[in-house]
């Protein structure tokens, strides 16, 4: 199977915070690495969030929400500074 992003994060996003699942193909080859966080959803863990998404240098993110709870996530300002 062809990989199409190997660097990309799953979010589930809920009231009180977002469960993200970051995963790696380093080289061709090499076995993904995958780490699964928690985070708050509060703007402070919303930064702590794209913070390290940055450092993943992950370029591909799908969000999983009930009702409205992905909008801080995705209207948040600070997720879209200096992000490619």
């Amino acid at each position: 199977m062809e990989v199409l992003h190997a660097r990309c994060a799953g979010l589930d996003l809920s009231k009180r915070d977002a469960k993200a699942c970051v995963r790696i193909l380093p080289e061709v080859g090499s076995r993904t690495s995958e780490e699964v966080t928690t985070w708050s959803s509060m703007t402070a863990g919303i930064l702590a969030l794209r913070g390290h998404l940055l450092e993943g240098e992950v370029t591909c993110v799908v969000m999983e929400a009930t009702g409205d709870y992905w909008k801080p996530f995705v209207r948040h300002e600070a997720l879209w500074i200096e992000w490619g």
